[in-house]
């Protein structure tokens, strides 16, 4: 408590609230601490203590705001005080998002963040000479990237480098301190990270194209009448990422942030209010599908990822799938055994602490000693008593053609190609092209058409015909008489639909580029196999594909006659 006069000369009243606030602060604290302990998978444990440190921070919040003028004259409230409250429940709003994967969430945890900069709550840390209190704006800072990242919100997150930027310089040229290094770290990861995605410019006013690539209203191909399709829903999805040298920020690499965008909806704009999460839904609110349950998984060992997997089958419910996504260093075997298994394939890499081998896989030596964190075809079997849809995004994506149902449960694999034209292969560490056709297809379709710039009227009409694609691929998929059953059992999900159509779009794209038939001949590809003619080398699907080159003025990039013998 301040000296602002001896403790014996304070009214009681105010006495009181001093004490009732440090009894709110010590609480607050003690149950933002205990998060930490908490199991990071499954989703039962957690709620009724993430309910109860809201309680607790939404009654904190209040208080300070209704006793503002005695807290400062009797308790010494400094703004910075006021903002590592608000810096804590933006926190706990982002964690809510992580958990609970409700988009909505990350609205809300910008608002706190946004608050803290606009009323300059950090504004006087600098005045203070406690190193301390300036690791705490740093990390506001960083924290504050990451959720306007994930907002798409490209314009802050510029400004906020530069103002993170300048705050580390000074902060390094005040204190000797030995995080310097890696507080520069984290603004070359930011930096790379916005580096990362392909740029469209808008010739009409120079403007950058912005893109959001999560799931908006009427944003997977509608399901027509006559088409016959499962009645699955997508309820939890593993998104595990460990690709050698790939572009990262926040353990959230560049495929990984694709893929986590694509299997949301776009957030719901709620009004901004210290309410418990979970309480704000209205009984007058339009029902609206929640998006999927996802667990991030950086580098994870494979205990760890096995671990993850058997919370996520364990509560997943009926008629529900499972999604696995694998962006990883792919690991090959040295020979081949007589019978041939799941575990002779090789696999992915999700976890290694020692130096890849050949900067792109890892090769054993001897055969006998098999990778230990790489997770082959064989280790997903125990999991295909539910269904299950896997997408493998690696230099050895292969290694899962040779999967077995053995169950009988509906089970695909969208597998990458191995290897790209060795023009691509420079841009290996910005993200997959295959994750970004999963992620934004017009965009990867751009990219390997060589366009950085046109008209916003263009752009529009572009987006425009691929919707049209969409629409047709999904046609051909379920009026196809010889497709795999499990395609159509995943159709009725709109997240599995618009990856499904997007995934065709991709494989018939590269099919019929140039540079992709001249030096690979190396294709995405399915398990169980899509019936090729009727799909990705679908006549009709190609006479598209076309007509978008030629509207874009790059036909040359493709052939014209397409059939051929891949």
């Amino acid at each position: 408590m301040s000296s602002g006069g001896a403790e014996d000369d304070i009214p009681q009243g105010e006495r009181k609230t001093v004490t009732d606030f440090c009894y709110l602060l010590d609480k607050s604290k003690q149950l933002f601490n205990g998060l930490r302990d908490l199991p990071q998978y499954g989703q039962k444990q957690w709620q009724s203590y993430f309910g109860r440190t809201f309680d607790v921070y939404t009654k904190l919040w209040k208080f300070q705001q209704q006793h503002r003028q005695v807290l400062d004259n009797r308790y010494g409230l400094k703004r910075w005080q006021i903002g590592e409250i608000a810096s804590k429940i933006g926190q706990l709003y982002y964690h809510y998002y992580l958990r609970t994967s409700e988009t909505s969430y990350l609205n809300e945890a910008f608002s706190f963040y946004s608050a803290i900069r606009q009323r300059s709550y950090y504004s006087q840390v600098s005045k203070e000479d406690r190193p301390e209190l300036v690791v705490k704006k740093l990390r506001y800072y960083a924290r504050f990237i990451v959720v306007c990242l994930l907002l798409n919100k490209m314009d802050v997150v510029k400004d906020l480098v530069k103002e993170l930027s300048d705050e580390i310089e000074d902060y390094t040229h005040r204190f000797n301190t030995e995080d310097q290094v890696e507080w520069n770290l984290v603004l070359q990861e930011v930096a790379a990270f916005i580096e990362a995605d392909p740029v469209m410019v808008l010739n009409d006013d120079n403007t950058i194209v912005i893109t959001s690539n999560r799931l908006a209203e009427a944003g997977a191909p509608l399901l027509e009448q006559g088409m016959i399709v499962g009645q699955l829903t997508l309820a939890d999805a593993l998104i595990i990422g460990n690709c050698n040298n790939q572009v990262k920020f926040s353990e959230l690499t560049v495929d990984m942030f694709r893929m986590l965008q694509a299997l949301e909806r776009e957030p719901m704009n709620l009004a901004s209010q210290m309410n418990k999460p979970g309480m704000q839904e209205s009984a007058d609110k339009p029902a609206r599908r929640e998006n999927p349950h996802k667990y991030l998984l950086y580098k994870p060992t494979f205990s760890q990822l096995y671990t993850f997997l058997a919370a996520s089958f364990k509560e997943l419910p009926a008629n529900s799938v499972l999604l696995i996504y694998l962006s990883a260093t792919g690991v090959f075997p040295t020979g081949r055994s007589d019978s041939e298994g799941p575990y002779d394939f090789g696999g992915v890499l999700t976890n290694s602490n020692r130096d890849i081998i050949n900067g792109d896989a890892i090769h054993k030596r001897n055969q006998t000693h098999k990778e230990m964190h790489c997770l082959h075809p064989g280790d997903l079997y125990p999991f295909t008593r539910k269904p299950l849809f896997i997408i493998v995004d690696s230099s050895n994506s292969v290694a899962y053609k040779n999967f077995t149902n053995l169950f009988g449960q509906p089970l695909v694999c969208l597998l990458s190609p191995t290897t790209y034209p060795k023009a691509l292969q420079d841009q290996s560490q910005r993200g997959s092209l295959f994750t970004l056709f999963l992620n934004n297809p017009l965009m990867a379709f751009l990219f390997v058409s060589g366009l950085s710039s046109m008209r916003r009227g263009l752009w529009e009409k572009c987006q425009e015909y691929l919707r049209k694609i969409n629409r047709d691929i999904a046609q051909l998929l379920t009026h196809s008489r010889s497709i795999d059953q499990a395609f159509l059992q995943f159709f009725g999900d709109e997240f599995l639909r618009l990856l499904l159509t997007r995934f065709v779009f991709c494989s018939a794209t590269m099919r019929m580029h140039k540079i992709f038939r001249q030096e690979t001949r190396n294709y995405p590809e399915t398990y169980p196999q899509l019936p090729r003619d009727e799909t990705v080398e679908n006549p009709h699907l190609q006479k598209h594909i076309l007509e978008l080159a030629s509207i874009l003025d790059v036909r040359n990039v493709f052939f014209e006659n397409t059939i051929d013998d891949y």
